[in-house]
C-alpha cells in the first residue's frame, strides 16, 4: 500500500499544486475584483468635502437633500462589489456623510432623524475602525440630546466619543465641553467644572499641526466649544457674570476665526447667551438688543429658535411690562420654520 502511494504521489502532487496555483490567482482577481469606477472614491471625497463647505453657508434643507442623495449613492456602492480596501473607505464616507445629514436634521428641526444618523455615523466609523469619525458621531449626538432635554444622554454621549476620538485631536476638547454643558444642564456643578478642566488641558496639550477635516481646520471648532459651551452651562448654573465673560469671549471668537471657519448660527447662539447673561444680570434693554441681532442672523436654523425661545421666556417671567421683551417674543413667533420641502 505505501509502496503504490510512492509511486502515485509525484504526479498527483504535481497535479494538485498546478490546480492551486491555478485557484491563488483566481482568489487574487476575486480580492482585486470591484464594480467600483475609476475615481469614485476621489469623487466622493471631493463631494464630501463641498458638502461640509456648503454647511453654513447654504439652506440646510439644500444641504440635506444633496447630502442624503450622496449617502444613498454610497449604500449603493457599499452593496456591490467592490476590495476589503475600498468597502474601509466606502464605509468611513457613509459615516462622515451621515455626521453631516446628523447636523443638518438638527438644524431642521428634527431630533429623531438626527441622532438616527448620529448613530449611523458611529456604526460605520466604527466598522471602518475609524475612532475619530466615531468621535464627531456622539459630537453630534451629545448636542442633539442636549436641545431636547436629556443631559444624561447627552453626557453618555460624550463620553462614548471620547473613548474613541484621539487624545491630542481638538475633538477631545468639544467632546470635554459637551460634558461640561451636559453636567451643568443636569444640575451638577462639580461634573461641570471637572469636565471643563479637563477640556482646557486637552487643549493646552493640542500639537503645533493639525489634519485639516475636508479642508477644514478643527481647531477653531475647539475653541468655540471651550467657549460657548461654557457659557451656556453658567447660564444653566445661574452663574450670570462668568456666563456674560464667557460669551464675550466666545463672541470675539467667532468673530475673529477665518471666514471659511465663521458659522452664522453659532454666533447667533453666543449672542443668545450674552443676551441671556445681561438678562439675568438686571439689563433687559441688552439682552433685547442682542436678541435680535441673533435673529437678523443669516441662519437661523432649529437651535438657534430654541435658544431665543429660552431668551424670551426668561425675559417675559422677569420683565413681563417691558415693552421691547414683548416686540422680540412676537417677532420669534413669526419667525419662518426651515423646511425640508
Amino acid at each position: 500500500m505505501l509502496t503504490g502511494l510512492t509511486i502515485a504521489a509525484p504526479t498527483s502532487a504535481a497535479q494538485v499544486l498546478d490546480q492551486a496555483a491555478a485557484e491563488a490567482m483566481e482568489f487574487t482577481r476575486q480580492a482585486e475584483a470591484s464594480s467600483l469606477g475609476v475615481g469614485s472614491l476621489d469623487h466622493l471625497e471631493l463631494a464630501v468635502t463641498d458638502f461640509n463647505d456648503a454647511y453654513s453657508v447654504m439652506p440646510p434643507q439644500q444641504v440635506f437633500a444633496e447630502t442624503l442623495d450622496y449617502r444613498r449613492k454610497v449604500d449603493a456602492l457599499l452593496k456591490a462589489k467592490h476590495t476589503h480596501e475600498q468597502g474601509r473607505e466606502l464605509l468611513a464616507y457613509a459615516g462622515w456623510l451621515s455626521e453631516l445629514l446628523a447636523w443638518l436634521a438638527h438644524d431642521l428641526g428634527s431630533p429623531r432623524a438626527g441622532l438616527a444618523f448620529a448613530n449611523d455615523a458611529f456604526v460605520h466609523g466604527r466598522q471602518a475602525g475609524h475612532g475619530e469619525l466615531c468621535g464627531w458621531a456622539m459630537d453630534a449626538a451629545a448636542s442633539i440630546n442636549l436641545y431636547e432635554h436629556r443631559p444624561d444622554r447627552a453626557l453618555a454621549a460624550a463620553r462614548q466619543g471620547l473613548t474613541q476620538a484621539p487624545a491630542t485631536h481638538p475633538l477631545a476638547v468639544r467632546l470635554h465641553a459637551q460634558a461640561a454643558r451636559a453636567s451643568a444642564a443636569d444640575g451638577d456643578p462639580e461634573g461641570f467644572v471637572s469636565s471643563l478642566r479637563a477640556a482646557q488641558d486637552a487643549h493646552q496639550f493640542l500639537p503645533a499641526r493639525i489634519p485639516r477635516r475636508f479642508g477644514l481646520d478643527p481647531l477653531p471648532l475647539a475653541d468655540y466649544a471651550l467657549t460657548s459651551y461654557p457659557a451656556t452651562a453658567c447660564i444653566l448654573l445661574g452663574k450670570a457674570e462668568d456666563a456674560r465673560r464667557h460669551a464675550e469671549h466666545a463672541l470675539s471668537v467667532y468673530e475673529s476665526a477665518p471666514a471659511a471657519s465663521r458659522s452664522p448660527s453659532r454666533e447667533a447662539i453666543a449672542r443668545i447667551d450674552l443676551a441671556l447673561a445681561h438678562a439675568q444680570l438686571g439689563d433687559p434693554d441688552n439682552a433685547v438688543a442682542l436678541g435680535n441681532q441673533a435673529l437678523d442672523s443669516e441662519r437661523v436654523v432649529d437651535s438657534v429658535r430654541a435658544r431665543a425661545t429660552d431668551l424670551t421666556g426668561y425675559l417675559a417671567r422677569r420683565y413681563p411690562r417691558h415693552g421691547a421683551v414683548g416686540e422680540l417674543h412676537e417677532r420669534l413667533a413669526v419667525f419662518p420654520l426651515p423646511s425640508t420641502a
